[in-house]
């Protein structure tokens, strides 16, 4: 019985080659965007679960959930106070260890080279993560001065991975430092919140001996706690408790006479290994994470373009029955049970999923890398084991084969054979009214019409964020990085004048926030007569910066080296007693549009003179600033970002970047820079990026985005279209002697083709009706993540319904066309 259903089907099959292609193509390309999808899926849930043991293990993270002066932000890291604290409270913490990035200067062969991603630790780093060790011992970090580098570091370093023993010397804080070599790890798969090269271990006192605030601020986030909880510990409990932690732990401080302490705006809690890449909090992560919302996007994704696929067996399976019901009729008649011929149809469509699953499959392979590659993923496709293909694969097959045939297979096996087998039926004639291919076809369009308004609108705030007045000239800069090195103490000056030197150069500024950099910095200041105090970016700037960046000043005046007020330049390390002098002196600052208006200014004018004070240290009291300028809001960062007040400081030392405006070619404005860098500092590397690739970078993700919703926008194109096809193939087959006695009676040729594009243009209309507020509201909630947004006018929507009309219409109009010049006599001859 089975071989001969078998038989049948791929008779079936051959008979109708286009049905057959049509069905298989929309299966295919269904299936692999699916089997894509869930590869995504299956990576971006992945991480950090290959860590041994790594349900234990914890993130200790900040959050800023309602300050009473800014926007709720979440961070990753944490001060280096709060490792201690927490391992002298909470028994069930087995180890804690805190790490700190870095990107310390190696001096080979005459070669200066930055090494990226380097962590210095102050503990056992090995004894928190189980991380697989291919040379050497687990307890290689088990006092300070030793260090593990990866495999591939190890390689790059030394030329081969057998360098347990060896020393390995880092210039650090201006300083050369020997680590021994106690261990070499097995490279970090890529699904992996931390990035690393090597890990070396310091004392950290000593370490920052320069420095010591940093090992007391509780409002410093600059590195990661991570601990590894006892087996068994409820994490829910302890982070229950951590509010009388923190009352324990964190001193009051004075500000203005109000109390204020550092606990009172932000939470801390233990957050599991596994949730930290798609957790909420994504601020100072090791590496770019990820959002459920974006999982469950491409889900629902996956979800429809399958659903498509589906949708077209089905449509063409009921619309196509009338060629089946004379066979239907037959079986019937000898012997065959409903119950078997559902079987038989069942089977069939069980067939042409398990040969779509198999091109699926190669389409997958083959599509893997290019889409790993645009999402910036490690994808692999394989087949067996964790993570494999084979099963999910199978179970596709089922199910898109049991789905797509169970509606056609009761359809077709419901026929009467005393009605189909009468004389004169004709086989084209399919019982029903249609309407539910047509609830289908609206459907398909529907989704397709929604993805193309997505891509549209992705696209559009891509390049709305990208020409959107920045409030500074973005174009021409050349951003140096390093600054802060301690090499480069004191020869800052000298390298602002060599630079202004180079031909083609127009400006040069330091900055401690320059285009798009990482760098953040908040203080709180307090206006006379208001015990609140206002959170204001503090950011340190010289006077060649406003020109260099092309800030624009609407009131008062920038900078003046020749005005003693304006410069707050600090020795390095700060000496107590400049502090105080500083502190008793004053300052004067220039700020942005915002920072007056939370100064409550009601315009830049009346924010010039106003007088603010703030703190430089519990210790040495507060000091008064005053707002001499003005500066237009500048948008240093992505578009996703608030945006800061700020408050720019003076200064001729300690900033972090430097800015080169020029004209000219950037290659040798980036070539002369470079060599006055070497000829300054020859033990630091230099490091430059231009503006536009800087922003370029910025905007990476929402650049991938759209083009992986105009990919799946057009598989759901070519999907509905195929389809559509299909149906205008075996309507316009169904309608033969109708057409012939039209143009019998007179109807052109046009009439014809205007007729049968008419049928399949109205279920792209009542798509677009669906499809328009759907999107609309979808889109909404996505350009509301962005803190300025293009305005989401009527034009996407109107080019995404243009434009899946003009392609159902070409889909279908050649073939109507042909069917309309058909000689009537033929399509009337058994009459």
């Amino acid at each position: 019985m089975w071989r001969n259903y078998f038989t049948v089907a791929f008779r079936a099959l051959a008979k109708n080659r286009t049905y057959s292609l049509i069905n298989l193509l929309g299966l295919a390309i269904g299936m692999a965007a699916c089997l894509l999808i869930l590869v995504f899926i299956r990576y971006e849930t992945s991480f950090d679960r290959w860590v041994p043991d790594g349900e234990n293990t914890y993130q200790f993270q900040t959050w800023f959930p309602k300050p009473r002066d800014g926007n709720p932000f979440f961070m990753q890291m944490a001060s280096y106070v709060t490792e201690e604290r927490l391992r002298k409270d909470f028994p069930q913490i087995e180890k804690t260890v805190y790490v700190l990035g870095s990107s310390p200067t190696i001096s080979k062969d005459g070669q200066v080279t930055t090494a990226k991603d380097y962590l210095v630790v102050n503990g056992d780093l090995l004894g928190v993560f189980d991380f697989p060790v291919l040379r050497g011992s687990k307890t290689a970090l088990d006092a300070p001065d030793t260090a593990v580098l990866t495999q591939s570091e190890a390689v790059r370093q030394f030329g081969t991975d057998d360098v347990v023993g060896r020393t390995i010397s880092l210039i650090q804080k201006g300083k050369t430092y020997d680590y021994r070599i106690n261990a070499v790890l097995a490279d970090l798969p890529k699904n992996s919140h931390m990035k690393l090269n090597a890990v070396v271990r310091r004392d950290f006192p000593s370490y920052f001996a320069q420095e010591p605030d940093f090992l007391t601020c509780w409002g410093c986030q600059s590195g990661w706690v991570y601990a590894k909880l006892k087996p068994g510990t409820d994490v829910a409990t302890i982070n229950a408790q951590m509010p009388a932690w923190e009352k324990r732990n964190i001193p009051d401080e004075n500000f203005g006479g109000t109390r204020y302490n550092a606990g009172d705006e932000t939470d801390w809690l233990f957050v599991p290994l596994a949730d930290i890449h798609l957790g909420k909090t994504q601020g100072g992560a090791m590496t770019p994470g990820n959002d459920r919302a974006t999982i469950a996007t491409f889900a629902i994704i996956a979800a429809l373009i399958l659903g498509m696929a589906v949708v077209n067996f089905t449509n063409l399976a009921t619309a196509r029955a009338g060629q089946r019901a004379r066979e239907v009729a037959l079986r019937k008649v000898l012997g065959a049970t409903r119950r078997q011929l559902i079987g038989q149809f069942v089977g069939e469509s069980l067939l042409v999923a398990a040969i779509a699953v198999v091109i699926a499959l190669a389409l997958a392979e083959l599509l893997v890398r290019p889409f790993g590659a645009l999402l910036d993923a490690g994808l692999a496709f394989n087949y067996i084991g964790a993570g494999g293909m084979l099963l999910p694969a199978i179970a596709l097959m089922l199910i898109v084969g049991v789905l797509g045939g169970l509606y056609p297979a009761f359809f077709l096996s419901r026929f009467q054979p005393a009605s189909v087998l009468k004389a004169n039926k004709s086989s084209a004639e399919t019982p029903g009214t249609g309407r539910l291919r047509s609830v289908l076809v609206v459907a398909q369009f529907a989704i397709s019409i929604g993805l193309i308004i997505c891509t549209a609108i992705v696209f559009g705030q891509t390049v709305y964020a990208r020409s959107v007045d920045s409030g500074y000239k973005r174009d021409h800069v050349l951003q140096l990085d390093g600054l802060s090195r301690y090499q480069l103490i004191g020869r800052g000056e000298q390298m602002v004048e060599q630079m202004k030197r180079i031909p083609g150069v127009v400006a040069v500024g330091r900055t401690d926030i320059g285009v798009a950099t990482q760098n953040a910095s908040n203080s709180g200041v307090l206006l006379p007569g208001n015990p609140q105090s206002i959170t204001l970016g503090r950011y340190r700037v010289d006077q060649g910066f406003k020109d260099a960046m092309g800030l624009q000043l609407v009131a008062g005046r920038w900078f003046d080296p020749a005005r003693p007020m304006d410069d707050q330049t600090l020795s390095f390390p700060e000496k107590p007693e400049e502090v105080r002098a500083l502190v008793a002196r004053g300052a004067n600052i220039v700020i942005n549009e915002y920072a007056a208006r939370k100064l409550g200014a009601r315009s830049a004018q009346e924010a010039v003179g106003k007088t603010v004070r703030t703190g430089l240290g519990s210790d040495n009291g507060e000091m008064t600033l005053t707002v001499v300028g003005v500066v237009k809001d500048a948008r240093f960062r992505s578009v996703r970002e608030p945006l800061d007040p700020i408050m720019f400081l003076g200064t001729r030392e300690g900033t972090s970047n430097m800015v080169i405006r020029y004209n000219g070619d950037p290659a040798q404005v980036r070539a002369a820079a470079e060599r006055v860098w070497k000829q300054i500092v020859p033990d630091v590397p230099f490091e430059a990026e231009f503006s536009e690739a800087i922003i370029e970078d910025l905007y990476k993700a929402e650049d991938a985005r759209a083009k992986i919703f105009a990919g799946f926008a057009g598989l759901a194109v070519i999907i509905a279209c195929l389809g559509l096809f299909g149906l205008a193939a075996f309507t316009a087959e169904r309608r033969t002697k109708e057409i012939g006695i039209r143009k019998v009676l007179g109807a052109r040729t046009q009439d014809i083709v205007r007729l049968l594009v008419w049928q399949f243009s109205r279920p792209v209309l009542i798509a677009n009706i669906i499809a328009w507020p759907i999107a609309w509201w979808v889109m909404r909630d996505w350009l509301n993540g962005f803190d300025t947004r293009m305005a989401l006018g009527p034009t996407p929507f109107l080019l995404a319904g243009a434009l899946a009309l003009a392609i159902a219409v070409a889909t279908i109009a050649g073939h109507a066309w042909r069917v309309a010049r058909a000689n009537p006599i033929k399509a009337l001859r058994y009459e």
